[in-house]
């Protein structure tokens, strides 16, 4: 059984990445949304929180959206005229 809520340690585990990592980007306001749950204030995640936040850093890398990759853009052409002096 999956559950909704994630520790830290479960989070980090989930994403691949370090414990250390997701303290960081919290105590920067970055990285997946967080909040404090509980009397003792623990740091907890949402699974679907961390799935949307993955498929925003997917859409934003241009290699994995076509919209933002140089390559599918029109070259814009210089013009060869020199600025007056």
């Amino acid at each position: 059984m999956h559950t909704a809520f994630l520790t830290v340690k479960e989070a980090a585990e989930y994403l691949g990445l370090s414990p250390h990592t997701l303290y960081v980007w919290r105590h920067r306001r970055q990285g997946p949304p967080s909040f404090r749950m509980g009397p003792r204030g623990r740091v907890m995640y949402r699974r679907e929180a961390l799935d949307a936040w993955v498929r925003e850093q997917e859409q934003a890398d241009s290699r994995s959206n076509e919209a933002l990759s140089p390559l599918s853009t029109v070259p814009q052409h210089r013009s060869s005229r020199m600025p007056s002096a």
